[in-house]
């Protein structure tokens, strides 16, 4: 009797895959049977557009079927989210998600969708640094200069960034939460009046994402003093990380990044042969090559790991905010 069970138990769960298996084929066939769409919360001419679009045309040419990307910005990437949060679920849609969708999951007391369960992250696309930096020719000549003078004279050092809640200006709290030290920070209109206000030496340092910082840095007129990720990077093998300071910050890390998601309910396979398409392209030298030149890593992951990786932001994020005592908008 006991055997007789087993074997019927078997029967039922064989069945059940074969039928779960034939429901996704069936929902899924032909797919892509119509044009693609990326949807991108940022403005058209940025690193997140051009990596957006330097995947569709890769993505199209692997699909057989035009990929476009669509420009949605908004604060806190709330309209593009909504769009693809509600689109169909059948993979033709998907969504630009980076570190700072982590961030809007905590920084906004409502969102018309639910960060973690509306939708399934996809693949990562790419990483790119952060940096402390300050004006060439001032103090500080290396990142243990800035660490002592901050330990030394508490609340004095100030620290530029742009906009509050931003990912530069919450990196600049983690920091100071991570070293303990006592600081101001100070949010500014965007990148330029930061760099502004650095270059004529009102602010002691900035926290930049590591790009848009390159023509400064190359013509000499801001320092980068540490880079926030975890690793030491090729553009600039001379500077080092905030881990390597030890201590308190031997574990600080506050790279960047971004993916692509798709509604939820979107079939199984579906996400599989985009992921397995974009990991393929994420290798590609001249998509690598491409996204260096916007001092991006090009980077991939299976669909578990970007999840993972927007579950621990938003974790990390939330902290922050809240020890920060940030308003949530």
């Amino acid at each position: 009797m006991k055997n007789h069970l087993n074997q019927l138990s078997r029967a039922l769960a064989l069945g059940l895959t074969l039928c779960l298996t034939g429901m996704s084929i069936a929902q899924t066939t032909g797919f892509p049977n119509k044009t693609l769409k990326i949807v991108v919360p940022n403005a058209a001419g940025g690193a997140a557009d051009i990596t957006a679009r330097t995947v569709a045309q890769k993505l199209s040419e692997a699909l057989g079927q035009s990929v476009v990307t669509e420009n949605k910005p908004s604060a806190g990437g709330i309209v593009a989210g909504e769009q693809v949060a509600r689109a169909e679920p059948d993979g033709h849609t998907l969504l630009l998600i980076s570190s700072g969708t982590a961030v809007s999951a905590s920084l906004f007391k409502t969102l018309p969708f639910d960060t973690v369960k509306d939708f399934i992250p996809v693949s990562k696309l790419a990483t790119f640094d952060l940096v402390i930096a300050v004006a060439e020719g001032g103090r500080f000549k290396t990142f243990a200069d800035l660490l002592a003078y901050a330990k030394a004279n508490p609340g004095k050092l100030n620290i530029g960034t742009p906009q509050v809640g931003t990912t530069q200006n919450l990196s600049a709290e983690y920091f100071l939460s991570a070293s303990g030290l006592q600081a101001q920070i100070v949010p500014f209109n965007g990148t330029p009046p930061v760099i502004t206000a650095l270059r004529g030496g009102s602010l002691d340092a900035m926290v930049e994402i590591l790009g848009p910082l390159m023509p400064q840095i190359k013509s000499n007129a801001v320092r980068p003093l540490a880079l926030l990720g975890d690793k030491r990077t090729d553009s600039l093998p001379g500077v080092p990380t905030v881990q390597e300071s030890g201590g308190s910050l031997a574990k600080f890390q506050a790279a960047s990044w971004n993916g692509l998601a798709v509604p939820a309910r979107t079939p199984r396979d579906v996400v599989m042969r985009l992921n397995r398409e974009i990991q393929t392209i994420m290798e590609m030298p001249d998509v690598k090559k491409r996204l260096s030149d916007l001092n991006l890593t090009a980077q991939s992951s299976t669909p578990e790991q970007v999840a993972e990786v927007l579950a621990a932001d938003i974790k990390r994020w939330h902290e922050v905010i809240t020890k920060a005592k940030i308003d949530k908008q």
